[in-house]
C-alpha cells in the first residue's frame, strides 16, 4: 500500500485534519494530467503520528514543491495525544518534524515553499534545519452559528451595504459551474486580467466538493436579472472557506460583494463553526475583512531554496516582470 493510499484511510479516520490537506481535496486539485501530490508519513510503532502533504511539479526542468492552485495551505499535521504536558508536546513536534524533513530532503527538490495551516504554531525545527519563514494573515469569523452576534460586530458601513443589497438584489442558486467559470473569466478579461486556474481544475474540485456536500455556488442578480457577482465556497465541520469570488466590473461592486458575503455567512452558519475569508496581504482586502468583524489569524509560509540555478532563474523572472510594468 502506498503512502497516498494509507493517507486516504488516515484522513477518513481523522476528519479533524484541515480541509485543504484532506486526500480527496488534493486528488481533485492536483489532477493527474499535469500535476501530482504525495504525502510523507512519520510513524511510531506502526502508528501514523504526523504527516506532510505536498504538491510536486517541475519548473524549468527542476523539481519543486509549491502550493496547488486554489489551496490555502498544505504542510505538516501532527496527531497530538490528549492531555499531554507542554514539554512532551514540544518533543513530539521536534521528533515528527525532524523525521519529515529528513524524508523531504531525500526528494532533492530545488525549491520548497508551503503555507501551513494556522493551527501549526511551532516552525522552530524547520529553522534549525535552514528553512526560512514569512508570516502571513488570514481573517476568520468565529462561532458564526450565532448570527446576531456576528451581525452586531460588523462595521456600520458594511451593514448599510447588506441592507441595500437586500432591497435591490436577489440571491440566485441555480448558476452552473460552467456559467460560474465563464462569468469569472469574462469579468477578469474586462479588467484586462487573466484567470489563473483552468476550467478543468475548477470542474474537478467543484464536482468533488458537491459530491461530498461540501461546496456551493451563490450568485447575485439585479432586478433586470443581470448577473452581478458569484462566489464558490467550500466547508467542513470546522470552517467554511471563501474560495473564489467573481465580480462584474461595476462601480458599486464593493457593496454587492459585501451583501453576497453576508448571504454566504448565513448559509454556512447552519453547516460549520467558522468562516475563513482566506485572507490577503493586500491592505484594502484586509481592511474589508476587519470591517466584517473577522479576527486576524497569522500563519506561516515556510520555504527553502536548494538550487543556485533555480534561485537565479527566479530572480531573473521577477526582474523581467518588474521591468514590464515600467
Amino acid at each position: 500500500m502506498t503512502n497516498k493510499q494509507r493517507y486516504e484511510i488516515f484522513c477518513n479516520e481523522r476528519p479533524e485534519i484541515p480541509f485543504f490537506m484532506q486526500a480527496w481535496w488534493l486528488d481533485a486539485v492536483c489532477t493527474p494530467e499535469d500535476k501530482q501530490w504525495d504525502v510523507l508519513l512519520c510513524e511510531e510503532n506502526g502508528k501514523i503520528i504526523g504527516v506532510m502533504s505536498y504538491h510536486l511539479l517541475k519548473k524549468w526542468g527542476l523539481k519543486i514543491i509549491v502550493q496547488p492552485q486554489l489551496t490555502q495551505y498544505t504542510g505538516v499535521w501532527i496527531d497530538y495525544p490528549k492531555d499531554d504536558k507542554l514539554h512532551k508536546r514540544y518533543s513530539l513536534e521536534k521528533q515528527v518534524m525532524d523525521n519529515l524533513i529528513d524524508q523531504l530532503e531525500k526528494l532533492k527538490v530545488s525549491f520548497y515553499e508551503q503555507n501551513f495551516h494556522y493551527s501549526f504554531t511551532n516552525w522552530q525545527p524547520f529553522y534549525w534545519r535552514g528553512f526560512q519563514q514569512t508570516t502571513r494573515y488570514t481573517y476568520i469569523l468565529k462561532n458564526i452559528v450565532d448570527l446576531e452576534i456576528i451581525y452586531n460586530g460588523i462595521h456600520k458601513k458594511i451593514k448599510q451595504h447588506i441592507q441595500k443589497g437586500e432591497e435591490e438584489f436577489a440571491v440566485y442558486n441555480q448558476l452552473t459551474p460552467e456559467e460560474f467559470y465563464q462569468f469569472h473569466k469574462s469579468s477578469l478579461q474586462a479588467k484586462k486580467r487573466k484567470i489563473i486556474y483552468s476550467e478543468r481544475i475548477f470542474m474537478s474540485i467543484y464536482q468533488a466538493a458537491i459530491s461530498r456536500n461540501q461546496g456551493k455556488i451563490i450568485a447575485i442578480r439585479d432586478k433586470k436579472n443581470e448577473l452581478l457577482s458569484a462566489v464558490f465556497f467550500v466547508w467542513d465541520k470546522d470552517s467554511a472557506y471563501n474560495l473564489i469570488v467573481a465580480k462584474a466590473p461595476l462601480e458599486n461592486a464593493h457593496f454587492i460583494s459585501d451583501y453576497m458575503t453576508w448571504e454566504v455567512i448565513k448559509y454556512v452558519s447552519k453547516k460549520t463553526q467558522n468562516y475563513d475569508f482566506e485572507g490577503s496581504m493586500i491592505e484594502g482586502v484586509a481592511r474589508k475583512n476587519q470591517y466584517f468583524g473577522a479576527e486576524q489569524q497569522p500563519y506561516f509560509c515556510i520555504s527553502k531554496t536548494n538550487s543556485y540555478i533555480f534561485d537565479l532563474l527566479l530572480k531573473l523572472k521577477i526582474r523581467k516582470k518588474e521591468d514590464s510594468k515600467k
